[in-house]
């Protein structure tokens, strides 16, 4: 089970273990299940764009059919997330601290709701933990849904079409990228972590 979840947090070892399949699952779970905050969604499209230019056996698929399978994967995580949200309701404010299930994770995404309101779900979608937790805190505020499934598709495809599509591109044109692939997910860790420690901080300090 530890290798297992292992494998789910490195992006190479889920495409070169599960393919395709594995990666819109991992797609799907960190979009759309409470325990799916620390499964590696950036790095996992920007990689799957990437070998979609250099090593096309991996993937067999072209990059059209593979955002729009990321995107569909995405799109129905939140709509999962957001069915789970409205059932759970209140409920989850009172749920005990497990550890797949911190409550401040739900506070930060309550304090990005009420910055952003709705395009949260926009928004939210280029940021770990905010990107789990906005479709089911949707739910739980009861969000309309036809507004909700707007925010749904426009998010989806603003992130999973702006990284893959700049890595197939830097694949294409910069195949020695893949030397550097260490250095290039470090920065995406990092400026992907910087919203979440503000969030964070902000959340605090108004406690």
């Amino acid at each position: 089970m530890f290798d297992f979840l292992k494998q789910l947090t490195d992006p190479e070892s889920i495409i070169k273990y599960g393919g395709l399949a594995l990666l819109l699952f991992v797609i799907f779970a960190e979009t759309g299940l409470l325990v799916g905050f620390f499964l590696p969604g950036d790095n996992l499209v920007f990689i799957a764009g990437l070998l979609c230019a250099m090593k096309p056996e991996l993937m067999n698929v072209s990059l059209p059919v593979l955002l729009i399978s990321i995107m569909l994967a995405a799109i129905t995580g939140n709509i999962f997330g957001f069915w789970f949200g409205k059932k759970a309701g209140e409920k989850l404010y009172s749920r005990k601290d497990s550890f797949f299930f911190r409550k401040r994770h739900l506070e930060m995404t309550k304090a990005y709701y009420q910055k952003h309101g709705g395009k949260t779900l926009i928004l939210g979608r280029f940021i770990p933990i905010i990107r789990t937790f906005a479709p089911i805190l949707a739910g739980v505020i009861k969000i309309d849904f036809k507004k909700f499934m707007l925010y749904n598709v426009i998010g989806a495809v603003a992130w999973i079409g702006s990284i893959g599509t700049i890595a197939y591109y830097l694949g294409k044109q910069f195949p020695e990228i893949e030397n550097y692939l260490g250095y290039i997910f470090g920065a995406l860790i990092i400026l992907t972590a910087l919203p979440v420690i503000t969030t964070f901080l902000k959340t605090k300090k108004a406690e």
